[in-house]
């Protein structure tokens, strides 16, 4: 699985980070980003956790 953040849309509530730390993390213009290439097995439930609860919606996942 990998995720993608659309940048352009990200409000920078963190939310994301807060539930899933271990893929997403805020960058130097502090705007979520995906840190991971491949999440891993064990974190993809946080992975979707987060894309489910980004207020604006901008967190894509794919197989």
């Amino acid at each position: 699985m990998r995720a993608s953040v659309d940048q352009d849309g990200c409000i920078s509530c963190e939310l994301c980070v807060s539930i899933c730390p271990s893929v997403f993390s805020m960058n130097e213009d502090n705007k979520a980003e995906a840190i991971e290439d491949d999440i891993a097995e064990e974190f993809e439930q946080d992975a979707e956790d987060a894309r489910d609860g980004c207020p604006v919606s901008v967190i894509d996942l794919e197989q």
